[in-house]
């Protein structure tokens, strides 16, 4: 008779003074609790003895959950992002000293399907099979040559015969011509000139009519040819209608499958969750992810969370920013709609995305005159009004200029930015520097302090006056908003110029100042450049997005020039940052 793994794992290091946190944690944005950080660590290290990190094993999610047991005992959960069944447990036999750590089990298994999805994917499984031979068969390939060859032998056949005529028609107009002139000079009576013209237009009929009949025969056996490769590609199409059908069919049936529970003791399946969404049909992956997981086993066994925490363990993937070790909020494309339910009659931490961290601070005006105003926006105030804030660069120079006409922004900081701004005070002065740029006639330079020494492939890491351009294509990441990925396929152009202006010890460790210049102005771009493997790889101090929180975000657009509107003077504008 097997055991039934234990999946409530107790802290090994003693907990001291560390009192439990009144609330639980704020899932989207959070610090994680020192209670938490102690669970994941006794995980980490779980993990680091059955997990070295030098394997070619890709990276993933890890999550911790703190609760308290029947017995008013703390101790935590781990679970882990994705539906992959080989990871059970860890430390089983790595360390006889330390208990193993069982990863609690999803929340549906799909492996355990009634007999109709298992025929059901039986059949998309065959389909996909029949597609693959169908378009990996000889018969296809050798169809698609022939209609190819054909295509190509027709269109060279025709342009010969049709040079042919072009060479044909200048002769014919230069025999007329003949006969005009001997026709003038009595050689040729009106009788045999106009005999001579009738033998000439019999000739251009002919022509057309070889010319149409060349066409006709090629159009004839290329539509054969074609005929024929178009019933195999008909018959793929069908089939990939038919994979397309009855996998949407199944994946509707599973996510019913998903009964996520909420700590009322409520029922709701992923279908009903994402009803009301953007995007009703849930993506790929939905209910798989550490956090449902860890708290759809926490209400099942009338277990009390009292904090949790995300990081990622591992490989850095290629797209998106995964730092090995760092904390990461739940996604907000397959997670929330999951998460605001599962939580409902929870106390949650408040949302630190409904705190306006800029309300106090003063909105300095750099220059102003009565076609423009340049601001230097201090970090945590919106460029314009957000969904839930108002306040804003736009409202604040909206109330102080009251008169002012059309469209007040012409580009944006992120809110955790400062630096830099122009306005336009009206609709001249607005459109003309919008067209600047648009050319690129603006001029904008950042600075910024990394957490680390960036590295060169090309020179040494501790170099200074180090320089070079990124060209990482951009893509908005859209189960995990508003984060950014790259993506060669389907990203816009993005392009960074930068350059490293020093280095500073902060304690043991050291930063980098550099100066950041975008040639293109994408959503994260300058953050996204700055940590990403294949760009400087290390992230912006305080980036609470793509690195670790600080007091803030260390980014700031330290120059700014343009020429003026109305004089054309070119501008000239220095901010230096509070870091």
């Amino acid at each position: 008779m097997s055991v039934k793994p234990s999946y409530f794992i107790p802290f090994q290091s003693s907990l001291g003074t560390i009192a439990p946190p009144k609330k639980f944690t704020y899932p989207f944005c959070y610090q994680p609790h020192q209670l938490a950080i102690l669970a994941a660590q006794q995980l980490q290290t779980a993990l680091s003895d059955t997990q070295p990190l030098a394997s070619e094993q890709a990276g993933k999610m890890y999550g911790v959950l703190v609760v308290r047991n029947h017995a008013d005992q703390l101790g935590f959960l781990a679970a882990f992002s994705g539906k992959e069944s080989r990871e059970e447990s860890v430390n089983a036999s790595a360390n006889a000293s330390r208990p193993s750590i069982n990863f609690v089990p999803p929340v549906f298994d799909a492996e355990r399907q009634d007999e109709f999805f298992v025929g059901k994917q039986r059949e998309v499984n065959e389909i996909s099979a029949e597609i693959a031979t169908l378009s990996a068969t000889k018969v296809v390939k050798m169809l698609q040559l022939t209609a190819d060859s054909e295509q190509a032998t027709a269109d060279w056949q025709i342009s010969q015969l049709q040079q042919q005529h072009r060479d044909n028609r200048q002769h014919r107009k230069q025999q007329r011509q003949q006969l005009e002139t001997q026709l003038t000079q009595g050689k040729l009576s009106p009788a045999q000139a106009k005999q001579a013209s009738i033998e000439l237009s019999r000739q251009s009929v002919t022509d057309k009519k070889a010319l149409a009949a060349l066409k006709a025969y090629w159009q004839q056996r290329i539509e054969c040819a074609n005929s024929t490769l178009q019933v195999k590609l008909d018959k793929i199409a069908a089939l990939k209608k038919a994979r397309r059908k009855l996998s949407n069919m199944l994946q509707k049936r599973l996510f019913k499958q998903y009964k996520m529970l909420n700590s009322k003791g409520e029922y709701a399946d992923l279908i009903s969750l994402f009803a009301d969404t953007k995007s009703p049909t849930p993506p790929a992956g939905s209910g798989d992810c550490a956090a449902p997981k860890l708290l759809q086993y926490a209400f099942e066994h009338q277990l009390t969370p009292v904090c949790m925490a995300e990081f990622w363990w591992g490989q850095q993937p290629n797209s998106e920013i995964r730092k090995h070790g760092h904390y990461y909020p739940a996604c907000q494309g397959k997670c929330q709609p999951i998460l605001n339910f599962m939580l409902q009659g929870v106390a949650l931490d408040d949302n630190p995305l409904l705190i306006n961290p800029g309300a106090e601070k003063p909105l300095p005006i750099v220059y102003q005159d009565e076609h423009l105003v340049v601001v230097n926006k201090p970090a945590g105030l919106l460029s314009v009004p957000g969904i839930t804030i108002s306040d804003s660069v736009a409202t604040r120079i909206k109330a102080q200029f009251p008169n002012a006409s059309g469209g007040l922004i012409l580009h944006r900081l992120d809110m955790a930015t400062s630096g830099l701004l122009v306005l336009a005070l009206n609709e001249r002065a607005h459109k003309h520097l919008q067209k600047q740029f648009i050319n690129k006639v603006i001029e904008k330079q950042y600075v910024a302090l990394l957490a680390g020494k960036p590295l060169d492939a090309n020179q040494e890491a501790n170099q200074e006056n180090m320089s070079g351009e990124i060209h990482l294509p951009l893509i908005l990441d859209i189960d995990d908003r508003p984060r950014q990925k790259v993506c060669f396929n389907d990203g816009k152009r993005a392009e960074t110029r930068w350059q490293v202006l020093g280095y500073e010890q902060n304690g043991n460790s050291t930063r980098t100042r550099v100066q950041l210049t975008p040639v293109t102005g994408r959503t994260h771009q300058l953050r996204v450049h700055c940590a990403h493997p294949d760009g400087l790889n290390v992230p912006i101090v305080g980036d609470e997005l793509y690195g670790t929180s600080d007091k803030r975000l260390h980014l700031h657009a330290q120059h700014l020039s343009f020429l003026h509107p109305i004089s054309q003077q070119r501008l000239y504008f220095e901010a230096a940052p509070d870091f």
